[in-house]
């Protein structure tokens, strides 16, 4: 099954009368349970492809399909409710809420997906559990490793149950060590619960993971096969 099939998707961005083509024609197909690794150097549009795939923002040209429906012209409250119901967000700098402590973090989407508190908190508890971090709940992300809040992250990510994982950039601050941890985990959700991962990366050992590469320069798809390494044995 085709999870998500981008067809002459185009974009530019405008600052007065100038006009930057960042995106041109791009095609491209991810089917269900794959795990695919963006890369480019900087400028080849691969966060503004990112942010497209995660209705982050809106293509000028072409068309996108999610999970088989067209959200090409989705308003933009209407692609913030399929995101919250399809996409799961990893970001480079956690993005947790500061304030909130770890539970309550994780909790956010279900609340905003209209889940009870009760059951936002019993699918908090049971991720973080999953991720080895249930005796964590109550600290906030201060008191936290920067592995652990990245595995927090990666928890709120799943809340939802989404159909894609979006990481953008996920072990860039991270060490080597801790960055090795991020990477099984993802293959175990990969491998063994079938989630379909797409990661934005200037890693090659971070991109090896993968089973795909899409390579991107001056927004055209200059490779689309197998990465190096053709992911985890």
């Amino acid at each position: 099954m085709t999870l998500l099939a981008l067809q002459g998707v185009t974009k530019s961005y405008r600052n007065g009368e100038v006009v930057t083509p960042v995106l041109h024609g791009i095609d491209l197909a991810v089917a269900q349970g794959e795990y695919v690794a963006l890369m480019g150097p900087s400028g080849s549009g691969k966060s503004t492809l990112m942010n497209l795939l995660g209705l982050l923002d809106q293509a000028d040209g072409g068309h996108y399909a999610l999970a088989g429906s067209d959200v090409t012209q989705l308003s933009a409250a209407q692609r913030s409710e399929v995101r919250n119901r399809t996409i799961g967000f990893v970001f480079q700098s956690f993005n947790l809420l500061k304030r909130k402590n770890v539970a309550e973090n994780v909790a956010l989407p279900l609340l905003y997906a209209g889940a009870t508190r009760a059951a936002a908190r019993s699918r908090a508890q049971e991720l973080l559990a999953q991720l080895g971090l249930g005796e964590l709940a109550r600290r906030l992300p201060s008191q936290l490793s920067g592995g652990q809040q990245q595995r927090v992250a990666i928890a709120r990510a799943l809340a939802n149950h989404p159909l894609l994982l979006l990481a953008d950039e996920p072990t860039g601050n991270l060490d080597t060590q801790t960055t090795q941890e991020v990477l099984a985990l993802l293959d175990g959700l990969n491998r063994e619960q079938g989630l379909t991962i797409v990661v934005v990366t200037h890693e090659n050992d971070v991109a090896a993971h993968a089973r795909r590469l899409v390579r991107l320069k001056d927004g055209h798809v200059v490779y689309d096969g197998a990465s190096a390494g053709e992911g985890p044995a």
